[in-house]
Formats: C-alpha cells, sequence, structure tokens
C-alpha cells in the first residue's frame, strides 16, 4: 500500500506532503524550485501534532520537531496548508493517522518492553548474537528507497539526475501521487543509491600530515594553513608535539607556538629532514630535540626468529671477519633521519590498522625458514623422462597433405615414361642444335623483359604514374581534413543547436523512466496497479507529443538557418555577381534527425502503447462473457 500524501502549501508555497515508504520520515516536496527545497522531517525528532478542527474551512497540520542537539523546550515548528479543495480534510487526515501511528512505533523502538522470564545472561547473549547480525545500511533496498536525505544528497552530487527528476515529476500523470512517483523512480536507481551510500560512509585514512604542511612567502611573511583536524592529527601521530604544546602555550599564544614550531628545528626533525647550522635556533623548542619520541610505543613481545636480529647476533654472532656494509653499521639518528623518522611514523599509523589476515603464528616460522634457504645451492634435479622412439614419422602429417601426394602419384603412374622422354629430346633437339647456338627468343618469353622495363618505369621520380599516384592521394588528404573540420562543429549534436540538443536528451531520458515504470506495472500481473498503468499509459501519449514538438523545433531551426544561407547567397550575387551553390543536404538537424536519433524509443513507445491496446481490447471482450 502506499503511503499517504497530499497538495500542501508551506510558507504560500505549493507543494506535496508525503510519508516515506519506510514510514521514518515525512518530506514536503515544493511544485517549483527543484529538490533543493525539500523539507526531511525525521519521525523520531517528531514531539506533537496538531490540526485545525472540522469545524474550521482552513485545514492545517502543525508539526512540532525537536532537533538532536535543541533545547527541550524550543522545537521547531513547521505548519502545512492543505490545498485540495475537499479532498483536504481526508488528505490530512490520513497524514496525520498514519503519522502519529510511526510517532508511536518510533518511540516503541527506542524503548522495547522487557520480556518476562528472561534471565540476565539470555538476555546478554541474545544482545551479543545480535551485533554478527547487523547489516550495512546499503544492504537493505526498502531502506534506501525510504532514505529522502540520500536521495536528496545524490541529487545534490549528480545535476543531470536531479533534472531527469524534477523534469519527470513535473511530467507526472496526475493520478500518480508524489510518493508513488518517487518509489517508482528510486526503485530502478538502487545501484546508484548503494553507490553514493558507501561513497558517503568512506572516511580518510591516516596519512603524514607533517609532509603535506609547507609554509609559503607572501610579501617577506611567511604564511601556513592549518586545520582543526591537521592540528588533531598532528598530536595522535606526534606525542612529543603534544607534549611541547601542553607545556609552552599557557605561556605562548596559539598563534606565536605554531608560528615558531614551523620554522624550528624541531619541525625539521620531526619531517625527517637533516638540520643544518644555518636553521634558526628556538630556545623553548630546541631543548626539545633530543627527547626520545619513540620511548612509550608499544613493542610486540613476540617477535618471529627469522626477524629478531638482536636475538640472532647473540646466538650467532658475526663480530669476525670483514665489517659490515655501510648501511649496516649502528649510526646516529641525525645521520639518516629521514629513514628513521618514515619508519617510526609508518609503525605508528599501521598500528592504529586491523589486520586484515589475523594475527601471525609460531607455527608459520618453519615454512618461512624453508622458503629462506638458499635453493640455489642445491644440485639439479635427475630428469625422469620417457624416450619415444617414433619410426615413421609421415603418418603424424595431416590427412590432406597425404591426400595430395597420393593423387599426385597416381597421376605420374599412368603417364608412359618413354613418351615423356621423347617428347623432352625432340624438344631440346629443335631449341638446341647441336652447333651449340641458339636465339634468345626461343629460350626467353618476351613477357619477362617487358615487366623488367614496365618495372623500371615505375620506380623514376617524376614519371606519369608516380604523379598521377601523388596527386591522387593529395586530393585524398584535403577530403578528409575538410571533412574532419566540418563535422566537428556540429558532430557532437548532429547539427542540432545545444539549447535544442539538450532539450532532445531530457525528452529522451524521461521517455525512458516512463517506459521502465510501464513496463515494471504492466508486467507484474497485479490487478490492484491498472489504475497506474492507464495513468501510465497517458504519460507515454504525452512523451509521444513531446518528441514531435523537439522534431517540429528543430524542422524550424533547420528552415531558417537554410534561410539564412540563401539571404547570403543573394547578398554574394548582388556584390559580386557570383551565384553560390547552395547544397541543402549540407545542412544539418531538422526533423529527419530528430527521428533518427529517437527512432529505438519512438519504437518502444508504439510498441508499449500496442501491447497496452491489444490487453485492453481483450479485456473489454472478457468482460460481457464473465
Amino acid at each position: 500500500m502506499a503511503p499517504p500524501s497530499g497538495s500542501a502549501a508551506y510558507k504560500k508555497k505549493d507543494g506535496t506532503l508525503t510519508i516515506a515508504q519506510d514510514s521514518q520520515s515525512i518530506s514536503w516536496i515544493p511544485a517549483a524550485g527543484g529538490a533543493a527545497g525539500t523539507i526531511t522531517l525525521p519521525v523520531s525528532q517528531i514531539t506533537n501534532l496538531q490540526q485545525t478542527p472540522a469545524s474550521n474551512p482552513k485545514v492545517m497540520l502543525k508539526i512540532f520537531v525537536l532537533p538532536p542537539n535543541a533545547p527541550a523546550n524550543s522545537p521547531e515548528q513547521y505548519v502545512f496548508s492543505f490545498t485540495a479543495g475537499a479532498n483536504a480534510r481526508p488528505e490530512a487526515d490520513a497524514i496525520r493517522d498514519a503519522l502519529s501511528a510511526a510517532i508511536q512505533a518510533a518511540k516503541t523502538a527506542q524503548n522495547p518492553p522487557v520480556k518476562e522470564g528472561v534471565s540476565p545472561v539470555m538476555a546478554i547473549a541474545n544482545a551479543v548474537s545480535s551485533v554478527g547480525q547487523v547489516k550495512n545500511p546499503w544492504d537493505d533496498d526498502k531502506r534506501l528507497q525510504g532514505d529522502v536525505e540520500l536521495q536528496q544528497s545524490l541529487l545534490k552530487s549528480n545535476p543531470v539526475l536531479q533534472r531527469m527528476f524534477m523534469e519527470s515529476l513535473h511530467t507526472k500523470p496526475d493520478t500518480l501521487s508524489a510518493g508513488q512517483f518517487m518509489t517508482l523512480f528510486w526503485s530502478t536507481r538502487l545501484h546508484l543509491l548503494r553507490a553514493h551510500a558507501i561513497e558517503r560512509s568512506q572516511t580518510r585514512g591516516s596519512y603524514n600530515v607533517l609532509s603535506t604542511l609547507k609554509p609559503r612567502v607572501e610579501d617577506s611573511v611567511t604564511k601556513l594553513n592549518i586545520s582543526k583536524e591537521q592540528i588533531q592529527l598532528i598530536f595522535n601521530q606526534h606525542p612529543l608535539v603534544k607534549r611541547v604544546y601542553d607545556e609552552n602555550v599557557p605561556k605562548l599564544s596559539e598563534q606565536q607556538f605554531w608560528s615558531r614550531f614551523f620554522q624550528s628545528r624541531l619541525f625539521k626533525k620531526l619531517r625527517g629532514e637533516r638540520i643544518s647550522e644555518t636553521d634558526p635556533t628556538d630556545m623553548i623548542l630546541d631543548k626539545y630535540l633530543t627527547a626520545d619520541e619513540s620511548g612509550n610505543l608499544p613493542r610486540d613481545a613476540h617477535v618471529p626468529h627469522f626477524l629478531d636480529l638482536a636475538g640472532n647476533e647473540v646466538n650467532n654472532s658475526q663480530r669476525q671477519g670483514n665489517r659490515p656494509d655501510v648501511d649496516m653499521r649502528p649510526s646516529s639518528v641525525e645521520k639518516v633521519p629521514i629513514i628513521r623518522t618514515l619508519n617510526m611514523l609508518s609503525e605508528k599509523i599501521m598500528a592504529n590498522v586491523a589486520p586484515a589476515d589475523g594475527e601471525a603464528h609460531t607455527s608459520a616460522e618453519d615454512g618461512t625458514y624453508n622458503e629462506l634457504q638458499l635453493r640455489d645451492l642445491r644440485g639439479d634435479e635427475e630428469q625422469n623422462r620417457i624416450l619415444l622412439n617414433v619410426k615413421d614419422q609421415s603418418r603424424f602429417f595431416s590427412s590432406q597433405n597425404k591426400s595430395a601426394e597420393d593423387e599426385q602419384n597416381k597421376l605420374f603412374a599412368q603417364q608412359d615414361p618413354s613418351k615423356i622422354l621423347g617428347n623432352l629430346r625432340g624438344e631440346l633437339g629443335r631449341n638446341l642444335p647441336e652447333g651449340g647456338a641458339a636465339p634468345l627468343g626461343k629460350l626467353v618469353e618476351p613477357q619477362e623483359n617487358e615487366d623488367e622495363d614496365e618495372q623500371k618505369f615505375v620506380n623514376v621520380v617524376g614519371s606519369r604514374p608516380n604523379l598521377k599516384r601523388a596527386s591522387t592521394q593529395i586530393l585524398e588528404a584535403i577530403r578528409d581534413r575538410r571533412t574532419q573540420n566540418e563535422g566537428s562543429s556540429s558532430a557532437g549534436t548532429y547539427g542540432l543547436s545545444p539549447a535544442l540538443y539538450d532539450r532532445l536528451t531530457l525528452t529522451h531520458a524521461t521517455t525512458t523512466e516512463f517506459l521502465h515504470q510501464f513496463w515494471q506495472a504492466f508486467l507484474s500481473g497485479n490487478a490492484d496497479r491498472a489504475g497506474e498503468v492507464a495513468s501510465l499509459v497517458e504519460s507515454l501519449n504525452r512523451a509521444m507529443e513531446r518528441i514531435k514538438s523537439v522534431a517540429q523545433d528543430a524542422d524550424a531551426e533547420r528552415q531558417v538557418e537554410i534561410g539564412r544561407l540563401r539571404q547570403h547567397a543573394r547578398e554574394v550575387l548582388e556584390k559580386t555577381g557570383r551565384k553560390i551553390k547552395i547544397s541543402l543536404a549540407s545542412v544539418g538537424g531538422g526533423e529527419q534527425t530528430v527521428n533518427r536519433l529517437l527512432g529505438p524509443t519512438i519504437r518502444a513507445l508504439e510498441t508499449a502503447l500496442a501491447k497496452y491496446n491489444q490487453a485492453l481490447a481483450e479485456e473489454m471482450k472478457e468482460m460481457p462473457a464473465g
């Protein structure tokens, strides 16, 4: 059953007052002004309802809302005046009754009754078991459809979707209420709501905040912008800064402390930069340079043996022999500060991140040790192969080649060898006499010389074939370039003006939306939705009229462009006496372009209307028989 709704005015602005599908909120949608003017009131924050008596001709409903952080004695008041004429009182009563039931259900959910006969242990067990059954908000389709605040946020973040929503809302049939329309509209866009809900729930993780702070110099003055969130992040990542702040801020102001900190040597040390003699000194902050920032870090009690460097040194010392590499020798913090700073900061950040693969177990150390063994010192494994001795390889050839060879052998077998040899001797006797001299014309075919001469002629630079080929290639390149330049200006809009093309895309989007709603209702098989189907058919007829209107405007726009070209041709003829030939085929846009772009949509509308008329005719035939 659809939630109750009615036409109501708020602050002298007409709109629609409707209750959400899940009865968790009530919304007022203005008739004009866009989704930005929508008012949504959560049911959990409503404290009281007041309605004008039945004797009063004006039908008004006053809703008292108490926000979470507002004082208890100052609730916000929203007064809605119903403007549906004779249906105003029934609509107001329906909304009031549904809203009262929703408020009572919300209060019951906040204070659940205690069941008798349940022990405290069972209550705790039920509470613990119910924790793992809590689903994410975006996993519940009904909750997504009823979350008006999420829908408004999505519309604000997607202007194209907002335009389509408002256009569809204004062109919906009168018999379809605003609540029903919103339910149908968002039922086909649950994936967008789910993606937007997941996007809103994501939070940014911790990062090295000091590396992102870079002071700038303006008019010989060093300036730096820093937010409260960044300051809190600095305190969390660097407890030493918080300690310095707590010990010195009462003596120094906030501005003085941060100004001196970002110019001090302590700031460079925490960033991992090398401190030089030219850096400015600070009497207050420099005394913290020797403080150990990592002294209070919690350490893991269990360290795997293959990572325990100190344990390996005790177990198997490597102090004898050559000295370790320079990177492996112990050094002071000032020598390579960036490495130690980044390692320490990474350790702090990762300490607050829950492991995704669980905790490490000591039983995995043996497998890790086996992987670290020097496998290249092992000998080559003995290869265990099976030797194949193939005597007749011809049987592995393809059957096609074998059949061709068989046919050729049969052809040779049918010929007479003595006859072939006699013909060969006679040909040699005619072409090669016994003296050894023979004309070359009889030995070399004349076509071979002609081909060679023609090939030489083709390779000559400046020959007629080369010139013809080059001119043809140049003209083709010019034609392609001209086609690209002419089509680049109107290729995106197919010859239509930007305003008309934008109107065409919006008409296509709204028509597709009504088609989705029609097929959902028509194919549902629910007899109670017959009235909804009839209203959607009316919307489809209106959509067809809008498409025809766009086509007519496009044709009028094309005629204006043709008239402009003809006027230009007449002006050129009067001034120069040269007649310009106008190609009407080169003028884009028009009714044909609109029909070609919206051809599939028009056929979809015709199919939907034909199916509805066919079903309606069959229903009318069956009515007298029933």
